[in-house]
């Protein structure tokens, strides 16, 4: 039976994973109804607001199963009254006698209690198969709803000694082809993409998606500048797309400024400041009440050494190019002070590699997550 509810639990995985970039700020979720070894129907949630993965499934069989039906489902079914019924009433109106739940719910701001009720009304329920994969899957819902701050996933392109431009700034293009793909499959799933004022000074980006074989969702654009130096005519502050673009400027920024910002139909959010600039942590926090549950990181230098120091990179991808600078002048992955011991060094947990061309893709999760109640949500399997 172990190996069953896990061969099925995958089935949903492999659904959720479709809801990716779509269901913010709520989960992605998967689930089959399984009868005599075969999956009869399936579900996945397909955006916030829509049916969830439970009801899809459901659905496509009338809410009436047989005797020794099982549902599987990646999130504990939900208890409470949303944008949608509960789940668990749907369950019990079915007459479902066995369900099969990957992780419990984690957020504290819902009464939860789907399992148990259901476990109460007489129905069997398995908590916890394939509840590392699950929980890594919804690492962005995790780390939001336990600390009200988004997911920071940190982005750079280095040379094999470790640059990511040269000396004069110029970085196009450290990787290969299917390197910038994958990131902009990344943009593609989350909520925004943050970069400093020196990145569009430098490169004046347009920061979209760009799939190659299907029309990607652009991310809310963020530029993180504490004195307001973009220039009027940045390709980021004219970019035609449904999603904004939003100024982080610090305190003490002039109306007039702003307003000229503004008339571009670009949004502003004027943070506190520490030591001169934004503070990152304040950004952070106010980000989350924007329901931004998720955040690209891709630089520069400064912003990135700024937010590893403030320990609020929550995971780091490196892709590394077949290509050596073989100087000492190039520009660092992070700028501004380290530590003095290779001890103070940040240490990487859970590391995974793949090859991506002929670029290598290094990924991991900081330890300073440790203790910072979102632990969970990234030490998985």
């Amino acid at each position: 039976m172990k190996d069953m509810d896990e061969k099925f639990m995958k089935v949903a995985l492999r659904l959720a994973k479709k809801g990716i970039g779509r269901t913010s700020p709520n989960p992605v979720v998967g689930a089959v109804i399984v009868r005599n070894g075969e999956v009869i129907a399936s579900g996945y949630h397909k955006r916030a607001g829509a049916p969830h993965a439970e009801i899809e499934a459901l659905a496509k069989i009338g809410e009436k199963v047989r005797e020794g039906d099982t549902l599987y489902v990646t999130l504990e079914p939900c208890h409470h009254h949303g944008r949608t019924p509960p789940c668990t009433e749907a369950i019990l109106r079915s007459g479902l006698k066995r369900v099969v739940v990957g992780m419990k719910d984690p957020n504290p701001n819902v009464t939860g209690g789907g399992c148990e009720f259901l476990g109460q009304k007489g129905v069997e329920v398995r908590v916890g198969v394939l509840e590392s994969a699950c929980r890594r899957l919804n690492e962005f819902f995790l780390k939001f709803v336990t600390t009200g701050r988004p997911f920071v996933m940190a982005k750079t392109a280095l040379t094999m000694d470790g640059w990511t431009a040269t000396s004069t700034g110029h970085s196009r293009w450290v990787t290969g082809e299917r390197s910038r793909q994958f990131v902009h499959r990344l943009r593609d799933q989350v909520d925004a993409l943050m970069v400093g004022i020196g990145t569009i000074l430098a490169d004046d980006p347009s920061l979209t998606t760009r799939l190659k074989n299907r029309a990607g969702k652009d991310p809310l654009r963020i530029v993180v500048d504490t004195h307001l130096r973009i220039p009027q005519n940045a390709r980021v502050l004219h970019v035609d797309s449904p999603a904004k673009t939003l100024v982080a400027v610090g305190e003490g920024v002039s109306e007039n400024r702003l307003k000229t910002i503004q008339k571009n139909g670009v949004s502003t959010l004027i943070c506190p400041k520490r030591k001169g600039r934004i503070d990152l942590t304040a950004l952070m926090d106010m980000l989350g009440t924007k329901s931004i549950t998720s955040v690209l990181l891709e630089g520069g230098s400064t912003l990135m050494g700024a937010m590893i120091r403030e320990s609020l990179v929550d995971k780091f991808l490196f892709f590394k190019a077949p290509k050596v600078l073989g100087g000492d002048d190039g520009m660092p992955m992070a700028a501004g002070p380290g530590p003095q011991t290779m001890e103070g060094c940040l240490w990487l947990n859970d590391l995974e590699t793949r090859r991506l061309g002929d670029d290598l893709l290094v990924v991991g999760y900081p330890e300073y997550m440790k203790g910072s109640g979102a632990e969970e949500s990234i030490k998985t399997g």
